[in-house]
């Protein structure tokens, strides 16, 4: 199957090995993995910042690149949902339905990785060995906009010789939700505070999630606070 990969910005410019891992777990599967060049900023950041229309230039971008291929992939779960759950109703707001109907046709090809790997090749063992004590964060996105629940906890339970140890109120925000963390640093750090105590309650070696940005998020206050527990991405994980 041919993928395109979209990458995201994050995983871009700031942690490349995770788009690394991604290609190196897609083509182990028997994927051909295509990078379009083109590909921008998914306009996340413009629309969560309350800049919509001006998000609707990368929304047109966006589906001028990805509309040739029938599946798109990302290493992220909150750029995977700004595509499925924003783009159609941004260009509406925007005055251009016919963007809105060319996003509706690109949004369902587009895949947060575990839940590619799972739903659509169907696969949950990649062959992935990885032997630490590991806890999974369920970043807020995936959980809540995409509805993907237990795609990546199916697909870490059958990495060999990997403990996976369940995380006390997993499903409690990491307090980063992108410029809400600028905006409301005091309860960012609170809720970051309460999580971190949930990761060192589980003894794990590694906290691992589907979206960089939390990851960015809670390594920092695991780095501030010396608390010796590294953070992954799930990619990562199964690429090893």
């Amino acid at each position: 199957m041919e993928v395109a990969l979209f990458i995201t910005c994050l995983n871009d410019t700031l942690f490349p090995s995770t788009g690394r891992a991604t290609v190196t777990l897609l083509e182990r599967l028997g994927c051909t993995v295509t990078f379009p060049e083109e590909q921008t900023c998914c306009g996340q950041m413009h629309a969560n910042a309350g800049y919509g229309r001006d998000a609707v230039a990368l929304v047109r971008r966006f589906v001028d690149v990805f509309a040739p291929y029938e599946a798109i992939v990302t290493p992220s779960g909150s750029c995977a949902a700004m595509v499925r759950t924003h783009y159609a109703e941004l260009a509406r707001e925007a005055g251009d339905d016919e963007l809105a109907r060319a996003a509706a046709a690109v949004a369902p090809r587009v895949h947060e990785l575990t839940e590619f790997l799972v739903s659509v090749l169907g696969v949950e063992d990649v062959g992935a060995v990885f032997p630490h004590r590991v806890t999974y964060h369920p970043a807020c996105h995936g959980l809540r906009a995409l509805g993907n629940a237990d795609a990546a906890l199916r697909l870490l339970r059958r990495v060999d010789g990997m403990t996976l140890i369940e995380l006390p109120e997993a499903a409690t925000c990491c307090g980063f939700g992108g410029t809400f963390s600028l905006k409301n640093p005091e309860t960012s750090t609170a809720m970051l505070t309460d999580k971190m105590r949930a990761v060192l309650q589980t003894g794990a070696e590694v906290v691992c999630a589907v979206d960089s940005s939390c990851l960015m998020h809670l390594g920092g206050g695991l780095s501030r606070a010396r608390a010796g527990v590294t953070t992954m991405h799930v990619a990562e994980i199964l690429a090893s």
